[in-house]
C-alpha cells in the first residue's frame, strides 16, 4: 500500500489555475497534490546577444524554491550569492523541455522566460514545473496572438508534460510524493509530448539496479499519466 493509499497508476489531484499573476503575460498555479508551483511566462521583445539577427526567438526557464516550501526553512540562494547545482540542473531541464515543442523561427526575435517558483514541495517539483510551465507559456503565446505578434499554434507545435514514476516496495508507481520518493528503490522523471514523443528521461536506481522489464513498467505508467496530464492541460486552456 502506498503511503497516500493511491493505486499504483493513480496520480495525485492535479489542477491548473490560469491568469494568477496581474503582470505576467502568461501565468499558471499548478498543483500536484501538495506540491504547488507558481509558473509565470514573461515576454521580452529581444533575444540573447548570440541570437541577434538570426530571425529566431528563445524560450528559457528559471526555477527556485521559497524558503518555507519544505518542512524546514531553506536559505535563499540569493543570500548565498549563487544558485545551487540542483537548481541549475532543474531549470535547464525545464527550458529544454519547453523548447522541444516550440518552433523558435515562428516566435520571431522575442524571448519568453518561464519562471517556476515552488511555493510548497511534496515531491515532483520539476515535473510539476514543466507541466504547469507549458500552460503559462501557452498563455503568453495567446497574449501575443491577441496582439498580432504570433500565431500560438505555429510556435507551440504540441503539448509537453512530465511525471515522476518509481519502484516503491518493488511495485511500479506513478507520481511519487515526498514519502515515496525518499524511500523508493528507483525513480525516474519522464518528459514527453502530447503525441507520445520522448523529450527526456532521467532514471536512477537508489540501491540495486532495476531491470529492463521494470523500466518498461515505469515507462508504461509515465506514458499513460502524461496522456492524462495533456488532457488536463487542454481542458485548462479551453476555459
Amino acid at each position: 500500500m502506498r503511503p497516500s493509499r493511491r493505486q499504483p497508476d493513480q496520480m495525485r489531484a492535479i489542477s491548473f489555475e490560469r491568469n494568477v499573476s496581474k503582470h505576467a503575460e502568461g501565468s499558471c498555479l499548478v498543483k500536484f497534490g501538495d506540491t504547488h508551483v507558481l509558473c509565470t511566462a514573461s515576454l521580452e521583445e529581444r533575444v540573447p546577444p548570440w541570437m541577434r539577427n538570426s530571425g529566431k526567438g528563445w524560450v528559457t526557464a528559471e526555477y527556485g524554491m521559497l524558503p518555507r516550501a519544505t518542512g524546514d526553512r531553506m536559505r535563499r540562494e540569493a543570500s548565498a550569492g549563487k544558485q545551487g547545482g540542483r537548481t541549475l540542473e532543474i531549470q535547464r531541464l525545464i527550458g529544454r523541455s519547453l523548447r522541444a515543442v516550440c518552433n523558435l523561427q515562428k516566435l520571431g526575435e522575442n524571448q519568453i522566460t518561464v519562471d517556476c517558483d515552488v511555493i510548497q514541495a511534496d515531491g515532483g517539483t520539476r515535473t510539476a514545473s514543466i507541466t504547469g510551465g507549458f500552460v503559462a507559456l501557452m498563455d503568453c503565446l495567446l497574449w501575443m496572438q491577441e496582439r498580432g505578434m504570433v500565431r500560438a499554434s505555429d510556435v507551440a507545435r504540441e503539448h509537453v508534460a512530465a511525471i515522476s514514476c518509481g519502484l516503491y516496495n518493488g511495485v511500479a508507481v506513478a507520481d511519487l510524493d515526498y514519502d515515496e520518493d525518499s524511500s523508493a528503490q528507483a525513480d525516474a522523471n519522464f518528459v514527453m509530448t502530447g503525441a507520445g514523443g520522448i523529450v527526456e528521461i532521467q532514471g536512477t536506481a537508489e540501491g540495486d539496479p532495476f531491470s529492463e522489464e521494470q523500466f518498461g513498467e515505469l515507462f508504461s505508467l509515465a506514458r499513460n499519466s502524461i496522456a492524462e496530464l495533456v488532457r488536463l492541460q487542454k481542458e485548462a486552456l479551453e476555459r
